[in-house]
């Protein structure tokens, strides 16, 4: 049974498979079709676009709003293997980049901005202008509630955390809109 409240470190049953500790964990994965194929430049999915909405439709939109960054990840290609790798930053970097990120958000609020609560982000994820415009336009076309908005917000503090930006940019709610991808990929297979 499904419960209002926040995920924990409890276990929600949702008709699937019981989800365990998704705030612990911090990474849930599906497959895009019943085959896992869906996507894939190989042409081997054979799925229909009624069976991939039926596999798909079996994730809920609440359970959805719950989780703050959404991407589809394809097989990649085998000319990736020699590809330069000049203009890429290193796994040591970005690490770097997070832990100063980290300290920013403890310094900041005492916590990591996943945690941010309502009020929370009145305070530390305050946008405006075309940026609030931009979050708008996307809830609008989206069909985004208020839930997937706020999680949205907290990805673009994250971003531009990241970024060492004291303010939020609409290039980082840009990113953050981004990283809803199954949103989109739900409503049209």
């Amino acid at each position: 049974m499904w419960s209002p409240k926040d995920f924990g470190s409890k276990s929600y049953g949702f008709g699937i498979r019981d989800l365990r500790e998704i705030r612990a964990n911090g990474k849930k994965a599906t497959q895009p079709c019943p085959c896992g194929m869906s996507g894939d430049d190989s042409g081997r999915c054979n799925c229909s676009a009624e069976q991939i909405q039926r596999y798909r439709n079996r994730v809920s939109g609440p359970l959805l709003d719950r989780i703050d960054i959404q991407v589809e990840v394809l097989r990649p290609k085998t000319s990736i293997l020699s590809a330069s790798t000049d203009n890429i930053e290193s796994s040591a970097i970005v690490r770097d980049r997070v832990i100063e990120s980290r300290q920013i958000q403890s310094q900041r609020a005492d916590k990591a901005n996943a945690l941010l609560s309502n009020s929370d982000l009145e305070r530390y994820c305050r946008i405006g202008g075309e940026t609030l415009k931009l979050l708008e336009h996307a809830a609008e076309q989206l069909y985004l509630s208020p839930r997937a908005c706020h999680r949205i917000l907290k990805v673009s503090r994250t971003i531009a955390d990241l970024d060492q930006s004291a303010d939020i940019s609409s290039g980082h709610v840009a990113e953050a809109i981004a990283f809803r991808r199954l949103n989109t990929a739900m409503d049209g297979v």
